[in-house]
């Protein structure tokens, strides 16, 4: 039977069977062929087949099927796989700051438009030098600057939905900054020597929640920073470590500072909500913490690491955590569903720790990154930093790690047999140890969450100022990409 005679759903059925690059050469048949090898079902099977989440409204206009979606992802996860650093990649710096670099988030969001051509990224840096700046990432130029104030700023975070950018300094006093203007719309001080910050929303609202070096936490409206609620979290204890689960309703405390303090779970409804009734919360059984991380494809498991008595062994405990709720009471479980003692070997002092998916923990160790399971399987090791690895960048597309070497590696996720594994595809390297001294921070943006460019330091350090600066690498040919930069945190330039 000739295949002019096979219906249409005869010839989708057997399309079915097809790969995409099969596919767009069966549309070259005929007519028929072609109408069969563009159905939606079969490029929306493809689509959900090769990635978890798929938004087809991140096409521009006029182009949302699911055919231009793969068609375009998977071109853009071929280009961002097989980047050169010597050709795909130039190097821009910022420069303005007279003090160190010690914040830095992106102001815009990290939705991307497939072929919207060139597209506009905004960062916002926090300084010693008492100001905020707000930075158009692909020429390099400042966009705007705040009055410099005495007191130098200690962190920035950003809303990009809202276009807000949230400030705290070394006194504790927390302000709003509008995204586009620099223009200070509220603040609130918190008489704290330092803070730590995350931001949320709860039904379109958003809310900001610090921690204190003494113990408190407070929970503010935003943008006007109206207090909601403060607690007295722990006694007369730093909190360092304050993470807002991947669904949004849990926050974790704790201080990597004290060893006898157990870390808390609040169930952030309590929080945005209080009553006369102290919030619902629960103590994790783990103390003496050394870094604490999420899986991100899970709503709200939690791995946490810590050492023994001895500060022997390195044990790494996973959670999921839940709420049970009764008609008298509510209650906050944390479940264990793993663990792990580290491999005796001589460990650094400092570990990052990163999670993957549902299962997978990524952890620097001096200059190596390492890949375990939750149950202590380790997957994957990699050695090709020269010096130790000073921060971790992971999404559901790469992995980015930097280094005191002052570089950059570039990984790329694959699955193999069900479990996931990593690709080193390439490095970024530049500038010396005679201007800077330590890039200790990765920030991106990207389409999605899943693919991003990359940033690094400048292969000529004939181009430094005599000022504080952050540099970045852009993807030279590929103008539609958002950028990825890299914060050199805690660092500054040599007069």
């Amino acid at each position: 039977m000739g295949s002019e005679l096979l219906t249409l759903d005869c010839l989708v059925h057997v399309f079915s069977y097809l790969e995409a690059p099969d596919l767009l050469r069966a549309a070259r048949v005929n007519q028929a062929w072609n109408e069969a090898a563009g159905t939606t079902s079969l490029w929306r099977r493809m689509c959900l087949d090769r990635w978890t989440f798929c938004n087809i409204s991140n096409l521009t206009p006029g182009m949302q099927t699911w055919k231009q979606y793969y068609l375009h992802r998977s071109k853009l996860e071929h280009e961002m796989a097989s980047g050169r650093p010597s050709a795909d990649y130039i190097c821009r710096s910022m420069r303005g700051h007279k003090g160190k670099i010690v914040g830095l988030a992106y102001l815009s969001d990290n939705e991307h438009v497939f072929g919207a051509g060139k597209l506009r990224s905004v960062v916002c840096t926090a300084s010693t030098d008492g100001t905020i700046r707000a930075w158009q990432v692909q020429e390099g130029t400042q966009i705007w600057s705040s009055p410099s104030q005495e007191v130098p700023f200690v962190k920035v975070i950003t809303v990009p939905q809202y276009k807000l950018a949230i400030s705290t300094d070394a006194f504790g006093t927390i302000k709003v900054w509008h995204g586009e203007t620099g223009e200070e719309l509220a603040a609130f001080s918190t008489s704290s020597s330092s803070s730590s910050l995350v931001t949320y929303s709860v039904n379109n609202k958003p809310f900001l929640t610090v921690a204190t070096a003494g113990g408190a936490i407070y929970t503010l409206e935003v943008p006007h920073l109206n207090q909601v609620s403060c607690i007295a979290a722990f006694q007369n204890s730093s909190i360092d470590l304050l993470l807002c689960s991947p669904d949004k309703q849990w926050l974790v405390a704790g201080s990597t500072e004290n060893a006898n303090t157990f870390p808390k779970m609040f169930y952030t409804d309590c929080l945005i909500n209080p009553v006369d009734e102290p919030p619902v919360s629960s103590s994790m059984p783990v103390n003496n913490c050394a870094v604490v991380c999420w899986l991100p494809k899970a709503p709200a498991r939690i791995a946490v690491m810590h050492q023994d008595r001895m500060a022997v062994q390195r044990n790494i405990i996973v959670f999921d955590l839940a709420v049970k709720k009764s008609k008298y009471k509510t209650e906050v479980l944390a479940q264990q569903i793993a663990s792990f003692t580290l491999p005796q070997s001589t460990w650094p002092t400092t570990i990052l720790m990163e999670g993957h998916g549902t299962e997978t923990i990524l952890l620097g160790c001096g200059s190596n990154l390492k890949l375990y399971s939750i149950f202590g399987t380790q997957l994957e090791a990699f050695q090709h930093h020269n010096n130790t690895i000073t921060s971790i960048w992971v999404d559901s597309f790469h992995v980015v790690t930097s280094s005191l070497d002052l570089s950059l590696r570039v990984y790329t996720w694959k699955k193999v047999n069900k479990i996931s594994s990593l690709t080193s595809r390439y490095y970024l390297l530049g500038g010396t140890h005679r201007w800077s001294r330590v890039m200790n921070s990765l920030h991106s943006q990207g389409v999605h969450s899943y693919s991003r460019t990359r940033v690094g330091l400048p292969t000529n350090p004939a181009t430094l100022p005599n000022a504080a600066g952050t540099h970045l690498y852009t993807r030279s040919h590929l103008t539609t990409f958002r950028l990825l930069l890299l914060l050199l945190g805690l660092f500054f330039f040599f007069f």
